[in-house]
């Protein structure tokens, strides 16, 4: 593939990546509620470092969740206005994948994980992973467990490997054996950008239009910080447009 941009806000940390032919650049910062006001212009320096535009990407990928609702209308509203107004496509990502890919990049023997991501009101965003070598595959999709239902699926089939912040966040409580433990991802933005890769080559993009995020709770509206989100992903386009 010739040039990919890659981010993720679905957690505390806003993770971007770039792929160019004259390398890789990756930036990560403070999330949270800041990441709606830093990831249009932080995105913008990183295009202009690399001495690229919009107009020459292949596509733009986001992660879609799970994970805060904020964080992810964020993502998935800039996305659409970057792709929408450019005219690329969208790879939507699994935001616990990256996960999963982060720990193998950490320990070559993780390749069959559980990831568990601290969802807040004591319960637990996780999903099931594999890699065969060359590419991921789900064994268990993205669901919202209370920690005990979370143990309960554990006890009937222990897991190899378990990555995420819930390891932190529920310490003493989960209950995972003799698994490898990865609590902390040594970087988000370059697993974003490898498994954004796979999908690119496995011909997952979508048009920007169908770019959703995943909800494992419900709600309705977008906020102001959303809706904001759009407009200056779209005005940026314009103002980049020849």
């Amino acid at each position: 593939m010739g040039s990919l941009l890659a981010f993720d806000t679905s957690t505390e940390v806003m993770s971007i990546a770039l792929d160019t032919p004259s390398g890789v650049r990756v930036r990560e910062a403070a999330g949270g509620a800041q990441a709606s006001a830093r990831l249009l212009p932080d995105i913008l320096v990183l295009l202009a470092e690399a001495g690229t535009s919009l107009a020459q990407l292949d596509a733009i990928a986001f992660g879609r969740g799970p994970g805060a609702f904020t964080g992810l209308r964020t993502a998935c509203s800039v996305a659409q206005g970057l792709a929408l107004g450019a005219g690329k496509p969208a790879l939507p990502v699994d935001s616990l994948l990256l996960v999963a890919e982060d720990a193998r990049r950490q320990h070559a023997g993780a390749t069959d994980v559980w990831v568990a991501m601290d969802a807040r009101m004591d319960e637990v965003y996780a999903g099931a992973y594999a890699w065969d070598g060359a590419r991921w595959s789900v064994r268990s999709a993205p669901a919202l467990y209370a920690v005990e239902a979370l143990n309960d699926r554990w006890r009937e089939s222990p897991p190899a490997c378990v990555a995420g912040s819930a390891l932190q966040a529920f310490a003493g409580r989960l209950s995972f054996g003799e698994a490898l433990a990865v609590p902390e991802a040594r970087s988000r933005a370059e697993a974003l950008l490898a498994v954004a890769r796979q999908l690119w080559a496995e011909g997952m993009a979508v048009d920007a239009a169908e770019a959703l995020p995943l909800y494992l709770r419900d709600k309705v509206a977008q906020t102001t910080v959303e809706r904001d989100a759009v407009r200056l992903a779209k005005a940026a386009v314009a103002e980049a447009a020849p």
